[in-house]
């Protein structure tokens, strides 16, 4: 009852042309009926001055609508005595605008959660004591008490010892997460049964779940042109309506005649389904894991026939593994991969990572350095248990050991070389994975009609000729600076293109792409900000996702507006012969917008499909990364 309360107040122009409709009932039931005439009419006549006002400010602004239409119905349909029919069309247009609040409401649902949700408080503490603060007064370095089932205000890393996290509601999946001290944590967040601390890595300005808000909040203000294309129907579908009517009374010398058709071409609401399809299609998006920044983008992704994609971190994980130990005679396996782990943890590296990972899967214990130094991009150097321990390039290690030698790699393997006290010691070799999903994400473009692939990257050509082969691509552009992929894709002719990235090099090209795709999950970077679209999950398979619900929202989109034009040109041809009267026409024409604009509500996609997107895990088997030699 609460909630109906809250609609009629909300829609209050509605509850009072139902509340004049009653009253009639009422005063014809009594024997007023006389009085009905002049209610229904002068009703009537108010409601079409107030429409005519904002109509002709429409006009000024340049935007031609089809509320002229409807304000010419209500005057015809009074002039000839029609009032019911008046009143009808009276409560279809305001229901109508209604119905489109209402759907829009509906729609951006899971949008709006994301901005309802935006941390407000933060708990930071000062000493003994726990001081509550707005979450935008949080800088870096502050500690912050996060209790039970409370959201992470910013970005940071956990300093209790453990915790779990549901990060559904920025990545899009359902299970929890489960992280220990020193892991990365995003604002948004929602933690576990535990109270922790966490270690503020940035401002809530600055942190994953603001940057989310933008981008939602820059989705939603958007309007596909598609929509703008409807309104453009708006012109031709009133002249011609206008000039039906006109002949319809011409011919039959019958001024009624003129009031029925025009009742019937009517269809604001209709084409007013258009947008609310594509903010249908943009809050789907975001149930998947995909935040689109406009009903534009979704129209460019359903017409999509190109898509170009980086390598590293895009087609495949951007995580090298261990694969192989290769010491020299004198040192043994864990021996040396001990010796680089302890080494490497004084690396910022992404390889330091992967090193000290594997030591650790071994169970093998790591050692204090007693001093450590990182050479950028070549290796790092480090005295560990009185040892000097070198890691990193070929030629940085052969600087402190001569006798070093390249070993030999296979196609997608690199090698970290090791020299301890002055003599080489080994090699490590490690590999970027394949996505597993990658070959499949493809292969599902191609049905979507995506039938063109390309490859961008800074790697070899060597190594992005045995990765392109692995997933069946056949256009290859390899040792690719910034500059080179924006040429590249605007040389492309079959458009649109969609490109795919993930690294601040990649910002460039996918701005300059008809939709630019960032792979954002790690967390908001330069090439999210200049992307069209942005994957929150790192799942590339969302790419295809993104493409079929493109499809599926302009499908809709457009069913909608012609369903509006087709179904109204039908009935106003039936009723130029005057068969519909006036009133069973302004009551036909209620019912076809209602149909309308709920099919068009079809595009936001149920609750299966999430969950289905949630949980997708195409298995495409597991290849390795060609990469060069060295660090």
């Amino acid at each position: 009852m609460a909630r109906f309360l809250k609609l009629a107040r909300r829609y209050w122009v509605v509850t009072f042309t139902i509340a004049i409709g009653c009253l009639g009932i009422v005063l014809a039931l009594t024997g007023a009926g006389s009085a009905v005439v002049w209610i229904f009419s002068g009703y009537a006549l108010a409601i079409a001055a107030w429409q005519a006002v904002g109509m002709v400010r429409d006009m000024l602004r340049g935007h031609w609508g089809l509320d002229i239409l409807a304000i010419t119905a209500i005057i015809a349909t009074v002039a000839v005595g029609e009032y019911i029919a008046a009143l009808l069309v009276v409560l279809m247009l305001t229901g109508g605008e209604a119905l489109e609040d209402y759907a829009n409401r509906r729609a951006k649902r899971e949008l709006d959660a994301l901005l309802t949700r935006a941390p407000q408080l933060a708990h930071r503490i000062e000493g003994d004591d726990i001081v509550e603060i707005p979450a935008d007064r949080v800088q870096p370095g502050d500690v912050l008490l996060v209790r039970p089932s409370e959201i992470l205000p910013v970005d940071g890393t956990l300093r209790s010892a453990e915790t779990t996290l549901d990060e559904s509601s920025i990545t899009g999946e359902s299970v929890p997460v489960e992280k220990r001290a020193g892991d990365a944590v995003l604002s948004g967040a929602v933690n576990g049964q535990s109270a922790v601390e966490i270690v503020a890595t940035a401002t809530a300005a600055d942190s994953q779940y603001q940057q989310i808000v933008a981008l939602v909040a820059e989705a939603a203000d958007s309007k596909a042109p598609v929509v703008r294309l409807a309104d453009r129907y708006a012109v031709p579908f009133t002249l011609f309506s206008l000039a039906l009517a006109g002949v319809a009374w011409w011919v039959s010398g019958d001024p009624v005649r003129f009031a029925e058709v025009l009742v019937l071409a009517t269809p604001c609401p209709l084409l007013i389904a258009a947008p609310v399809a594509f903010i249908g299609g943009m809050s789907r998006a975001a149930r998947n894991g995909v935040i689109v920044k406009g009903g534009g983008v979704l129209e460019q992704l359903a017409s999509a026939k190109t898509a170009v994609f980086d390598k590293t971190g895009t087609l495949t994980r951007g995580e090298p593994t261990l694969v192989a130990v290769r010491p020299t005679r004198g040192f043994g396996d864990d021996e040396l991969l001990a010796a680089v782990a302890s080494a490497e943890q004084y690396s910022s590296h992404v390889l330091a990572t992967s090193m000290i990972e594997a030591a650790r899967d071994r169970a093998l214990p790591l050692a204090e350095a007693e001093w450590a130094r990182e050479a950028a991009t070549n290796g790092v150097q480090a005295k560990v248990g009185g040892r000097e321990v070198v890691v990193g390039k070929f030629a940085f290690v052969k600087e402190h050991a001569p006798d070093a030698a390249r070993t030999t790699i296979a196609p997608g393997e690199l090698a970290v070389y090791v020299a301890i006290d002055g003599r080489y010691a080994g090699a490590l070799l490690a590999s970027d994975r394949l996505r597993e999903n990658a070959k499949a994400t493809l292969e599902r473009l191609d049905e979507l009609g995506v039938r063109r692939t390309m490859m961008l990257t800074g790697d070899a050509k060597a190594t992005a000729d045995h990765i392109a082969a692995e997933l069946g691509i056949t256009r290859v552009r390899a040792d690719c600076l910034p500059a080179d992929k924006v040429h590249e894709v605007s040389a492309i002719a079959e458009r649109p293109v969609i490109m795919v990235g993930d690294g601040v090099n990649d910002a460039p090209v996918l701005a300059a792409a008809d939709v630019g795709i960032a792979m954002g999950a790690k967390g908001a970077t330069a090439a999210s900000e200049s992307a069209s679209a942005v994957i929150l999950v790192d799942d590339i398979s969302r790419v295809a996702k993104a493409v079929e619900i493109g499809r599926d929202t302009v499908r809709i989109a457009l069913q909608s507006i012609w369903i509006g034009i087709i179904v109204s040109v039908a009935l106003m041809l039936i009723a130029s012969f005057g068969v519909i009267p006036a009133t069973i026409g302004a009551l036909l024409q209620e019912v076809v917008d209602l149909i309308a604009i709920l099919a068009a509500l079809r595009a936001i996609g149920g609750r299966r499909d999430a969950k289905a997107a949630g949980r997708a895990d195409v298995a495409a088997g597991t290849v390795s990364e060609p990469a060069r030699a060295g660090r």
